[in-house]
C-alpha cells in the first residue's frame, strides 16, 4: 500500500495564464485544506467538483494566490487515489510558493512519472499503457499522437493479453498430459503443439512487422540534408520547418555546424539535420563543420542530397553519390525552375529514377513528392490510415523478439519430437516475456528506470 501523499507542478514551468499543481495520496484533500480558504472545507465536498478560494500561508495568514481547486476522490481518479488539482495564476512565483506551502503541510515532492507509476501500481493501467502516456506527451506528429493514444487506451495490451491467454491454454494442456497420462483426456500430440505455437509466432510476427514504422512514428526519421555549399540545403530546411531556421545567403559555406529541427512531412516526423556544405576547404571552422556533416551522414536513417539542377555535377558531388549507393538516399534536383545542366545519363546509371525528385524550394514545388517518396521508402507506399496497432517502443520490440525466439525453439523441439515437458519451458519463457510488456512480471528497478524518463508532475 502507498501511504504517503505526493505533489508536483503538472504544467510547464514559466509564464502562462494558469499553472496546475497536482496532489495525490490518502491525505491529498486534508493537506490541501491546510492552505486553502474558501466557503467550505474541501474535505466536506463531493468528488469531481471545483471550488473557488484562496491559498494562504498558515503561518502568516498572507494570501499567496487566488485559485480553483478540483477534487477527485478515490478510486475515480487517474491514480485511483484521492487527487486534488490546484489551478493557480501562471507564473514562477505564485505556483512555486503554493507548492512550497503544500510540501510544508505534509506532501512529498513527487518523483518524475510518479503519478503515472501510482496509476500502474494501483491497477488502473498496465505498463504498456503507462509508457504510451509519455509517447503522447512527446508525439511530434498527428500520426504519432494517434498511435500513442491507441496504445494508452490498451490496443497493444489487448493483443498481448490475448497471446498470453492462448499460451496459458497451451501450457495447461501440456500439464494435463504430463500429470495425468493414465487418464483418458484429450491427447496432446506434437501436431497440436506445433499448430498452437505457429499461431502464436504468426501473431508476434504481425506485431513486429509494424515495429519499423512504429519507431519511425515515435522517434522520427533522422534525416541529413547534404550537398555542396550553396545548393539550397538551408532553404530546404526553412521550407520544411516553415520558418527561418537556418541562415540563407549567396555566400558559400554559411552553414558551419549541424542544425537540428523536427518537422512533419505528409504525417511522417523527420528530425532534420542541416549540414555544412561538403567540399575541400582551408577554413578551419568550416572544415570542422564538414567533418560533422560526414558524421551526420553515417548516423542518419535518411539522406536528402541536394544538387543544383542548372549546374553540372562537381567531382565531389559524384563521389558523394557513389558513396551513398545502397543507403536510404533521395536525390533532390533543386532549382527545377531553371534550365537543366545535369548529366542525366550519368545520374540514371548511379541513382534509381524513383529516388530522384525535381523540386524548386524557391517556388515551393516538390515537397509533396518528397513526402510520397519518404512514405514509399519507410511505409511501403503510405502511412496506414486504418489505425493498426503499431509497436513503437524499443523495450516492447526487444521483448517480442525474445518471446518469438523462445517460441521458435519450442516449435523446433516439437518438430524433433522432444519431450513435451522440455517444450513447455520455452513456451513459459515466451509467456513471461510477453508479461513484461504489460507489467505482469517486472522488477522494481525496471519500473524505476521507465518512470524516471517521465516529466515531473506526470
Amino acid at each position: 500500500m502507498i501511504e504517503d501523499t505526493i505533489a508536483a507542478i503538472a504544467t510547464a514551468v514559466g509564464e502562462g495564464s494558469i499553472a496546475v499543481i497536482r496532489i495525490s495520496g490518502p491525505e491529498a484533500i486534508s493537506i490541501a485544506d491546510r492552505v486553502y480558504h474558501g466557503k467550505a472545507k474541501l474535505d466536506s465536498q463531493p468528488t469531481h467538483t471545483i471550488h473557488y478560494g484562496k491559498v494562504k500561508d498558515p503561518g502568516t495568514g498572507e494570501t499567496v494566490d487566488e485559485v480553483l481547486v478540483s477534487i477527485m476522490r478515490a478510486p475515480r481518479s487517474f491514480t485511483m487515489e484521492d487527487v486534488v488539482e490546484v489551478s493557480c495564476h501562471g507564473g514562477i512565483v505564485p505556483v512555486r510558493r503554493t507548492l512550497d506551502l503544500l510540501l510544508e503541510a505534509g506532501a512529498r515532492l513527487a518523483e518524475p512519472g510518479e503519478f503515472t507509476k501510482r496509476a500502474f501500481l494501483n491497477g488502473r493501467i498496465d505498463l504498456a499503457q503507462a509508457e504510451a502516456v509519455m509517447d503522447l506527451i512527446r508525439s511530434r506528429s498527428d500520426r504519432a499522437f494517434s498511435v500513442a493514444m491507441k496504445q494508452s487506451e490498451g490496443s497493444l495490451s489487448e493483443r498481448i493479453r490475448s497471446l498470453r491467454h492462448d499460451l496459458v491454454e497451451l501450457m495447461a494442456h501440456i500439464e494435463v498430459n504430463i500429470d495425468y497420462p493414465e487418464h483418458d483426456v484429450e491427447e496432446m500430440t506434437n501436431s497440436f503443439i506445433i499448430d498452437k505455437t505457429e499461431s502464436a509466432i504468426a501473431a508476434i510476427d504481425g506485431l513486429l512487422r509494424t515495429a519499423r514504422q512504429g519507431k519511425v512514428l515515435r522517434e522520427g526519421i533522422v534525416t541529413a540534408i547534404v550537398g555542396r555549399p550553396n545548393v539550397g540545403k538551408s532553404s530546404l530546411m526553412n521550407e520544411l520547418a516553415q520558418e527561418e531556421r537556418a541562415i540563407v545567403t549567396d555566400i558559400p559555406g554559411t552553414t558551419r555546424d549541424v542544425i537540428e529541427e523536427y518537422v512533419t512531412v505528409n504525417g511522417i516526423p523527420l528530425k532534420l539535420l542541416d549540414t555544412a556544405g561538403i567540399r575541400e576547404t582551408a577554413d578551419v571552422v568550416e572544415r570542422i563543420g564538414v567533418e560533422r556533416s560526414k558524421s551526420a551522414i553515417a548516423d542518419a536513417d535518411l539522406i536528402l542530397m541536394v544538387v543544383n539542377r542548372n549546374e553540372a555535377l562537381s567531382d565531389d558531388e559524384k563521389s558523394l553519390i557513389e558513396q551513398l549507393r545502397g543507403k536510404a538516399m533521395l536525390l533532390l534536383l533543386n532549382k527545377s525552375d531553371l534550365p537543366s545542366a545535369l548529366d542525366m545519363e550519368w545520374l540514371s546509371e548511379h541513382v534509381d529514377k524513383e529516388r530522384m525528385i525535381e523540386m524548386s524550394v524557391k517556388e515551393h514545388r516538390g515537397i509533396d513528392q518528397l513526402g510520397e517518396a519518404i512514405a514509399k521508402m519507410f511505409f511501403s507506399g503510405a502511412v496506414e490510415t486504418a489505425d493498426p496497432t503499431y509497436v513503437s517502443n524499443s523495450r516492447h520490440i526487444h521483448l517480442l523478439n525474445q518471446a518469438n525466439h523462445s517460441l521458435q525453439e519450442a516449435l523446433r523441439a516439437a518438430e524433433e519430437w522432444m519431450p513435451i515437458d522440455m517444450i513447455q519451458i520455452d513456451i513459459r519463457t515466451a509467456w513471461e516475456k510477453l508479461g513484461e510488456i504489460i507489467g505482469d512480471a517486472v522488477g522494481e528497478s525496471l519500473l524505476d528506470q521507465i518512470f524516471s524518463q517521465f516529466c515531473l508532475g506526470k
